[in-house]
Protein backbone atom coordinates (compact mmCIF):
# COMPACT_ATOMS: atom_id res chain seq x y z
CA UNK A 1 0.00 0.00 0.00
CA UNK A 2 1.22 3.52 -1.16
CA UNK A 3 2.33 6.06 2.15
CA UNK A 4 -0.34 8.28 2.54
CA UNK A 5 2.45 11.11 3.86
CA UNK A 6 2.21 14.25 2.21
CA UNK A 7 5.44 16.11 1.90
CA UNK A 8 5.57 19.80 2.10
CA UNK A 9 8.26 21.03 0.38
CA UNK A 10 9.36 24.76 -0.17
CA UNK A 11 10.90 26.24 -2.56
CA UNK A 12 14.55 27.55 -2.07
CA UNK A 13 15.90 29.76 -1.07
CA UNK A 14 13.76 30.22 2.08
CA UNK A 15 12.98 33.26 4.30
CA UNK A 16 12.57 31.47 7.85
CA UNK A 17 11.18 33.80 10.93
CA UNK A 18 10.55 33.29 14.21
CA UNK A 19 7.86 36.53 15.42
CA UNK A 20 7.60 36.49 18.90
CA UNK A 21 5.43 39.68 20.86
CA UNK A 22 8.85 41.41 21.49
CA UNK A 23 10.97 40.50 18.65
CA UNK A 24 11.57 39.20 15.50
CA UNK A 25 14.23 36.74 13.63
CA UNK A 26 15.13 35.91 10.80
CA UNK A 27 17.38 33.66 8.91
CA UNK A 28 17.40 32.47 4.88
CA UNK A 29 18.21 29.10 3.99
CA UNK A 30 19.64 29.23 0.53
CA UNK A 31 19.25 25.29 -0.40
CA UNK A 32 18.93 21.90 1.36
CA UNK A 33 22.34 21.82 1.92
CA UNK A 34 23.88 25.22 2.64
CA UNK A 35 24.63 26.82 6.15
CA UNK A 36 21.46 29.10 7.49
CA UNK A 37 22.09 32.78 7.01
CA UNK A 38 21.19 34.47 10.25
CA UNK A 39 20.39 38.54 10.46
CA UNK A 40 20.20 40.58 13.36
CA UNK A 41 16.74 40.40 15.53
CA UNK A 42 14.80 43.60 15.05
CA UNK A 43 11.80 44.36 17.76
CA UNK A 44 8.54 44.00 16.43
CA UNK A 45 7.43 47.26 18.06
CA UNK A 46 9.77 49.51 15.59
CA UNK A 47 8.16 48.06 12.87
CA UNK A 48 4.62 48.77 11.53
CA UNK A 49 4.35 45.53 10.71
CA UNK A 50 5.79 41.63 9.06
CA UNK A 51 6.17 43.08 5.95
CA UNK A 52 8.47 46.38 6.49
CA UNK A 53 10.34 44.05 9.10
CA UNK A 54 11.45 41.80 6.44
CA UNK A 55 12.38 44.63 3.88
CA UNK A 56 14.54 46.34 6.91
CA UNK A 57 15.80 43.35 8.49
CA UNK A 58 16.57 40.74 5.32
CA UNK A 59 15.57 42.34 2.07
CA UNK A 60 18.29 45.12 2.53
CA UNK A 61 20.85 43.37 4.22
CA UNK A 62 21.56 40.63 1.13
CA UNK A 63 20.94 39.96 -2.33
CA UNK A 64 19.74 36.57 -2.06
CA UNK A 65 15.89 37.01 -3.03
CA UNK A 66 13.98 33.91 -0.74
CA UNK A 67 11.24 32.23 -3.12
CA UNK A 68 9.25 31.24 0.15
CA UNK A 69 8.89 31.61 3.60
CA UNK A 70 8.27 29.61 6.73
CA UNK A 71 7.38 31.97 9.71
CA UNK A 72 6.86 30.71 13.36
CA UNK A 73 4.40 33.37 15.24
CA UNK A 74 3.49 33.77 18.94
CA UNK A 75 -0.32 33.02 18.31
CA UNK A 76 -3.17 30.75 17.34
CA UNK A 77 -3.44 30.48 13.50
CA UNK A 78 -7.03 30.55 12.06
CA UNK A 79 -7.62 32.31 8.49
CA UNK A 80 -5.86 35.11 6.55
CA UNK A 81 -5.15 37.25 9.03
CA UNK A 82 -3.17 36.16 12.65
CA UNK A 83 -3.01 38.42 15.85
CA UNK A 84 0.29 37.99 17.40
CA UNK A 85 -0.62 37.52 21.07
CA UNK A 86 1.96 40.12 22.62
CA UNK A 87 2.41 42.41 19.99
CA UNK A 88 0.31 44.67 17.58
CA UNK A 89 1.10 42.92 14.14
CA UNK A 90 -1.46 41.30 12.32
CA UNK A 91 0.14 39.08 9.61
CA UNK A 92 -1.77 38.67 6.61
CA UNK A 93 0.14 36.28 3.72
CA UNK A 94 -1.18 37.92 1.17
CA UNK A 95 0.46 41.25 1.99
CA UNK A 96 3.51 39.82 2.65
CA UNK A 97 3.65 37.78 -0.82
CA UNK A 98 2.68 41.23 -2.52
CA UNK A 99 5.48 43.46 -0.74
CA UNK A 100 8.05 40.99 -0.86
CA UNK A 101 7.74 39.33 -4.03
CA UNK A 102 7.84 35.87 -1.87
CA UNK A 103 6.00 33.40 -4.05
CA UNK A 104 4.68 31.21 -1.22
CA UNK A 105 3.98 31.48 2.77
CA UNK A 106 3.33 28.86 5.51
CA UNK A 107 2.65 29.40 9.15
CA UNK A 108 3.61 27.41 12.41
CA UNK A 109 2.88 27.84 15.88
CA UNK A 110 6.15 29.35 17.44
CA UNK A 111 5.93 25.83 19.88
CA UNK A 112 5.22 23.79 16.75
CA UNK A 113 9.26 25.07 16.12
CA UNK A 114 10.20 24.29 18.97
CA UNK A 115 8.85 21.20 19.09
CA UNK A 116 10.66 20.60 15.33
CA UNK A 117 13.84 21.78 16.44
CA UNK A 118 14.74 19.12 19.38
CA UNK A 119 14.39 16.57 16.05
CA UNK A 120 17.14 18.68 15.68
CA UNK A 121 19.90 17.76 17.55
CA UNK A 122 23.29 16.74 15.52
CA UNK A 123 22.52 20.33 13.98
CA UNK A 124 25.59 21.93 15.08
CA UNK A 125 23.23 25.14 16.02
CA UNK A 126 20.93 23.16 18.36
CA UNK A 127 23.06 23.31 21.25
CA UNK A 128 21.85 21.73 24.76
CA UNK A 129 22.88 20.45 28.54
CA UNK A 130 22.10 17.65 30.64
CA UNK A 131 20.00 18.61 33.64
CA UNK A 132 20.81 15.65 35.89
CA UNK A 133 22.38 12.02 34.38
CA UNK A 134 24.00 12.36 31.30
CA UNK A 135 21.14 10.27 29.10
CA UNK A 136 21.36 9.69 25.74
CA UNK A 137 17.97 10.89 23.85
CA UNK A 138 16.28 7.98 22.40
CA UNK A 139 15.02 8.25 18.59
CA UNK A 140 11.01 8.56 19.93
CA UNK A 141 8.59 10.60 20.88
CA UNK A 142 9.94 13.91 23.00
CA UNK A 143 8.62 17.21 24.70
CA UNK A 144 9.80 20.54 24.80
CA UNK A 145 8.52 23.23 27.79
CA UNK A 146 9.42 27.26 27.22
CA UNK A 147 9.09 28.83 30.74
CA UNK A 148 9.24 33.20 29.33
CA UNK A 149 6.54 35.41 29.03
CA UNK A 150 3.97 32.30 29.34
CA UNK A 151 4.60 28.57 29.55
CA UNK A 152 4.96 26.79 26.12
CA UNK A 153 4.85 23.62 25.49
CA UNK A 154 4.92 20.87 22.42
CA UNK A 155 5.42 16.97 21.92
CA UNK A 156 6.91 15.61 19.55
CA UNK A 157 5.90 12.22 18.51
CA UNK A 158 7.89 9.97 16.47
CA UNK A 159 5.58 7.63 14.84
CA UNK A 160 6.12 5.50 11.47
CA UNK A 161 9.76 6.97 11.10
CA UNK A 162 8.00 10.45 11.02
CA UNK A 163 8.22 13.43 13.48
CA UNK A 164 4.90 14.64 13.98
CA UNK A 165 5.16 18.15 16.14
CA UNK A 166 1.89 18.44 18.46
CA UNK A 167 1.75 22.24 19.93
CA UNK A 168 -1.37 22.51 22.42
CA UNK A 169 -1.72 24.97 25.48
CA UNK A 170 -0.23 22.38 27.55
CA UNK A 171 1.42 25.52 30.09
CA UNK A 172 -2.58 26.15 31.62
CA UNK A 173 -2.71 22.82 33.27
CA UNK A 174 -3.40 22.99 37.29
CA UNK A 175 -0.63 22.89 39.41
CA UNK A 176 -1.55 21.92 43.14
CA UNK A 177 0.92 21.43 45.90
CA UNK A 178 1.97 17.56 46.49
CA UNK A 179 5.17 17.86 49.54
CA UNK A 180 4.21 18.61 52.89
CA UNK A 181 6.68 21.75 52.69
CA UNK A 182 3.92 22.80 49.49
CA UNK A 183 0.92 22.55 51.57
CA UNK A 184 1.43 26.01 53.35
CA UNK A 185 2.46 28.17 50.94
CA UNK A 186 -0.69 27.42 48.30
CA UNK A 187 -3.45 29.41 50.22
CA UNK A 188 -1.27 32.26 49.60
CA UNK A 189 -0.93 32.12 45.97
CA UNK A 190 -2.92 34.76 44.00
CA UNK A 191 -5.02 32.98 41.89
CA UNK A 192 -5.79 33.81 37.65
CA UNK A 193 -8.82 33.16 36.87
CA UNK A 194 -9.90 31.23 40.21
CA UNK A 195 -7.67 28.98 39.74
CA UNK A 196 -3.45 28.00 39.56
CA UNK A 197 -2.38 27.14 36.44
CA UNK A 198 1.38 25.93 35.45
CA UNK A 199 1.80 29.26 33.75
CA UNK A 200 0.89 31.24 36.43
CA UNK A 201 3.54 30.05 38.61
CA UNK A 202 6.32 28.87 36.27
CA UNK A 203 6.19 32.32 33.43
CA UNK A 204 7.89 35.14 34.30
CA UNK A 205 5.25 36.81 36.53
CA UNK A 206 5.04 33.52 38.65
CA UNK A 207 8.24 33.68 40.00
CA UNK A 208 7.25 37.24 42.23
CA UNK A 209 4.13 35.44 42.51
CA UNK A 210 5.57 32.42 44.30
CA UNK A 211 8.17 34.85 46.30
CA UNK A 212 5.83 36.92 47.35
CA UNK A 213 3.75 33.43 48.46
CA UNK A 214 6.94 31.81 50.24
CA UNK A 215 6.87 34.89 51.93
CA UNK A 216 3.88 35.49 53.44
CA UNK A 217 4.07 31.46 54.56
CA UNK A 218 6.59 32.27 56.75
CA UNK A 219 5.15 35.65 58.03
CA UNK A 220 7.96 38.04 56.27
CA UNK A 221 8.07 40.72 54.44
CA UNK A 222 8.48 40.11 50.10
CA UNK A 223 11.28 43.00 49.55
CA UNK A 224 11.77 41.97 45.79
CA UNK A 225 9.10 42.81 43.06
CA UNK A 226 10.67 41.74 39.48
CA UNK A 227 11.73 38.38 38.21
CA UNK A 228 15.43 39.52 37.77
CA UNK A 229 15.50 40.77 41.40
CA UNK A 230 14.34 37.36 42.74
CA UNK A 231 16.51 34.92 40.28
CA UNK A 232 19.25 37.41 40.37
CA UNK A 233 19.10 37.30 44.47
CA UNK A 234 18.86 33.67 44.62
CA UNK A 235 21.78 33.11 42.28
CA UNK A 236 24.22 35.55 44.63
CA UNK A 237 23.26 33.08 47.91
CA UNK A 238 22.37 35.88 50.18
CA UNK A 239 18.91 35.99 50.05
CA UNK A 240 17.81 32.41 51.91
CA UNK A 241 13.76 34.08 50.65
CA UNK A 242 14.80 33.80 47.17
CA UNK A 243 16.58 31.03 47.12
CA UNK A 244 13.58 29.14 49.22
CA UNK A 245 11.46 30.48 46.05
CA UNK A 246 13.54 29.38 43.07
CA UNK A 247 14.31 25.93 44.98
CA UNK A 248 10.72 25.35 44.66
CA UNK A 249 10.60 26.84 41.30
CA UNK A 250 12.68 24.31 40.20
CA UNK A 251 10.67 21.85 41.85
CA UNK A 252 7.46 22.99 40.51
CA UNK A 253 9.24 22.62 36.58
CA UNK A 254 10.66 19.51 37.44
CA UNK A 255 7.17 18.30 38.57
CA UNK A 256 5.40 19.12 35.22
CA UNK A 257 7.85 17.90 32.66
CA UNK A 258 7.50 14.78 34.58
CA UNK A 259 4.05 14.81 34.13
CA UNK A 260 4.13 15.77 30.28
CA UNK A 261 6.93 13.18 29.74
CA UNK A 262 4.22 10.27 31.10
CA UNK A 263 1.23 11.87 29.29
CA UNK A 264 3.82 11.38 25.87
CA UNK A 265 5.93 8.40 26.97
CA UNK A 266 8.78 10.58 26.08
CA UNK A 267 11.41 8.32 26.23
CA UNK A 268 13.38 10.56 23.50
CA UNK A 269 13.50 13.31 26.37
CA UNK A 270 12.35 16.12 27.86
CA UNK A 271 13.74 19.68 26.62
CA UNK A 272 13.68 23.11 28.40
CA UNK A 273 13.97 26.21 26.79
CA UNK A 274 12.21 29.44 26.58
CA UNK A 275 14.41 32.74 28.57
CA UNK A 276 14.27 31.80 31.90
CA UNK A 277 15.74 28.31 31.99
CA UNK A 278 19.54 29.52 30.77
CA UNK A 279 19.40 32.19 33.58
CA UNK A 280 18.93 29.68 36.41
CA UNK A 281 20.58 26.68 34.83
CA UNK A 282 23.09 26.30 38.03
CA UNK A 283 20.14 25.95 40.27
CA UNK A 284 18.10 23.53 37.88
CA UNK A 285 21.44 21.22 38.10
CA UNK A 286 21.53 21.33 41.69
CA UNK A 287 18.93 18.75 42.18
CA UNK A 288 15.47 20.01 43.21
CA UNK A 289 13.97 19.92 39.31
CA UNK A 290 15.32 16.09 38.59
CA UNK A 291 13.89 14.70 41.99
CA UNK A 292 10.83 16.16 41.34
CA UNK A 293 10.83 14.90 37.58
CA UNK A 294 11.38 11.39 39.05
CA UNK A 295 8.98 11.26 41.92
CA UNK A 296 6.38 9.92 39.47
CA UNK A 297 5.25 6.71 41.67
CA UNK A 298 4.62 3.79 40.95
CA UNK A 299 7.18 4.37 37.49
CA UNK A 300 10.15 6.01 38.99
CA UNK A 301 12.26 3.99 37.19
CA UNK A 302 10.48 4.68 33.81
CA UNK A 303 11.29 8.53 34.83
CA UNK A 304 15.16 7.94 35.66
CA UNK A 305 15.90 6.53 32.26
CA UNK A 306 14.55 9.37 30.41
CA UNK A 307 16.63 12.46 29.78
CA UNK A 308 15.79 16.04 30.85
CA UNK A 309 18.04 18.86 28.62
CA UNK A 310 18.52 22.16 29.17
CA UNK A 311 17.89 24.47 25.30
CA UNK A 312 21.01 26.49 24.99
CA UNK A 313 20.75 27.13 21.94
CA UNK A 314 19.96 30.64 21.32
CA UNK A 315 17.47 30.39 18.02
CA UNK A 316 16.19 26.88 18.63
CA UNK A 317 12.93 27.80 16.56
CA UNK A 318 15.11 28.95 13.29
CA UNK A 319 17.07 25.70 13.53
CA UNK A 320 13.69 23.68 13.67
CA UNK A 321 12.09 25.65 10.74
CA UNK A 322 15.55 25.20 9.01
CA UNK A 323 15.39 21.15 9.45
CA UNK A 324 11.90 21.11 8.50
CA UNK A 325 12.57 23.30 5.16
CA UNK A 326 15.60 20.71 4.58
CA UNK A 327 14.08 17.55 4.47
CA UNK A 328 10.51 17.91 5.40
CA UNK A 329 9.92 14.12 4.20
CA UNK A 330 11.44 13.06 7.48
CA UNK A 331 7.89 14.88 8.88
CA UNK A 332 4.24 15.05 9.35
CA UNK A 333 3.56 18.84 9.35
CA UNK A 334 -0.05 19.50 7.67
CA UNK A 335 0.14 22.82 6.03
CA UNK A 336 -3.88 23.02 4.92
CA UNK A 337 -5.09 26.12 5.31
CA UNK A 338 -1.51 27.56 6.96
CA UNK A 339 -0.11 28.13 3.56
CA UNK A 340 -0.42 30.56 0.99
CA UNK A 341 0.70 30.17 -3.11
Amino acid sequence: MASSHKIETLAFPVLLGDIGGTNARFALLPGRDEEVLHFAPVRTGDFPNIESAVRAAVLAKTDIRPRSALFALAGPIDGDEVDLTNAEWIIRPRDVMVATDIEDVALLNDFEAQALAISALDDPGMTTEAIGPELAPEENCRVVLGPGTGLGVAGLVYASSLWTPVPGEGGHVALGPDADDEFPIWPHIEKEGGRISAEALLAGRGIPRLYRAVAAARGLAASLSTPAEVTNAALGGEDPLALATMTLYCRLLGRVAGDLALVFMATGGVFIAGGIAPRIALLLKEGEFRRAFEAKYPHENLMRQIPTRLVTAEQPALTGLAAFARAPERFSVPLDRRRWR
